[in-house]
């Protein structure tokens, strides 16, 4: 396998990217490697992560702050699209990746670098959104991924690490494999890895347990123009901020815990727990919205587009000419999907109690059975004599 000279390598500051840093130089014979850490809001303080990545052999290291682009750019594309992958998850995670491999081609491109490198296994989905994602961005870099081919067991690794410098940890690491950023936080491994065991309550940190939340329902407003959640509360909020409010609020009341049996693309059905309120509310909320506003044929077609729009997110496939051409699909289908959907928060349930759009389709003289009744009642035979004769036709051939 042909190695590279300088290489930009997508830096957590955990062990195995930690360990990636001195396994490049040492032995596949890289010059120099770039730590780049991307800030998606997972919370973290990344000061300690750049100077870990020096102190572990980087040439030089570098963090992004890229929260504004993922939400505008990756999460509200995904809303409009209510994509919920397998009708569930509406990919916290998998939305990130895209993201952190346009930065990373960007800064290869940028220092002259012929490759990039991240620390993925070879069971993850990860490693595919990576390696894809760049491919489609820049197909003359490299991939490089040493945590896929080193064959290190943890204690190895670690061991590997504390010969270059880099300290083992200095506590228990948790039995879990957490990821967290600014739309959610997925929770696996350990005892989780027991479809049958309830997931501990230590678990979680952005929802409340159904016992702790407020016995009291809560009523939250969520303004949507073309298909983009634009304020909360009748107050218009920037991106970052009604994220972040919505995760609070909703997490308040327990909404926003997933637990699911999930099929990941390498083949393997993998048990995975999620904790995103802010994503869960808002794709229900543009789901209803959409609901008034979207004629019957359009929303019927759109629900088939949005479990391919899903799938080719959570399957790497983010920067692909199919997914290029949904998106005109759907923002097409957005240009009406403006107005406000009132939703009830209570114990662990976020329940639609109202909506309201100017571009609303809903005619109250026709639905109703009031007396203000202006429906053609006796319109009705003669449709479904036209509707039903397929039926019949076919009804009367089958009894001869």
């Amino acid at each position: 396998m042909s190695r590279a000279k300088k290489v930009v390598l997508a830096y957590s500051g955990g062990v195995d990217t930690s360990v990636c840093i001195p396994y490049l130089k040492h032995e596949w014979g890289v010059e120099e490697v770039i730590a780049l850490a991307a800030d998606l809001g997972q919370g973290d303080e990344l000061d300690p992560v750049r100077e870990k990545a020096l102190k572990s052999g980087a040439s030089e290291s570098l963090v992004a702050d890229v929260k504004d682009t993922f939400v505008k750019d990756y999460a509200f594309p995904a809303i409009q699209a209510n994509a919920l992958y397998e009708n569930r998850y509406p990919l916290a995670t998998a939305l990130a990746r895209p993201l952190i491999a346009k930065v990373l081609v960007e800064t290869a491109e940028i220092y002259g670098a012929d490759a990039i490198a991240h620390g993925c296994t070879g069971k993850g989905n990860d490693q595919v959104r990576f390696d894809v994602s760049v491919a489609a961005l820049n197909p003359n870099l490299k991939i490089l991924a040493p945590a896929r081919e080193w064959g290190m067991s943890r204690e190895e690794t670690i061991a590997y690490g504390e010969k270059f410098g880099i300290p083992a940890p200095v506590k228990k690491s948790s039995p879990y494999s957490i990821d967290r950023n600014l739309l959610g936080r997925s929770i696996e491994a350990g005892i989780l890895e027991d479809p049958t065991v309830e997931p501990p309550e230590e678990i979680y940190l952005l929802t409340k347990a159904i016992a702790d939340t407020p016995n009291e329902p809560e009523y939250i407003e969520i303004g949507f123009t073309r298909g983009i959640p634009t304020s909360l509360n009748g107050e218009t909020k920037r991106p970052i901020e009604l994220i972040e409010q919505l995760n609070q609020v909703a997490g308040n009341h327990g909404v926003g815990r997933i637990d699911m049996i999930e099929n990941r693309l390498v083949g393997i059905k993998s048990r995975e727990i999620y904790e995103s309120p802010a994503m869960v509310i808002l794709i229900q909320a543009h789901r209803d919205l959409e609901s008034l506003t979207l004629t019957a044929d359009v929303s019927h077609y759109k629900r088939g587009i949005e479990e391919t729009y899903s799938q080719m997110i959570y399957n790497g496939l983010w920067y692909s000419p199919l997914k290029a051409a949904l998106d005109a699909f759907i923002q097409k289908t957005q240009e009406q999907v403006s107005g406000t959907i009132r939703v009830k928060l209570f114990k662990g349930n976020a329940t639609i109690v109202g909506r309201h759009s100017e571009n609303s389709l809903y005619t109250p003289d026709l639905a109703t059975y009031g007396a203000d009744d202006k429906f053609d009642h006796k319109a009705a035979e003669g449709f479904i004599y036209v509707w039903g004769l397929p039926t019949r036709i076919w009804a009367k051939h089958r009894r001869g």
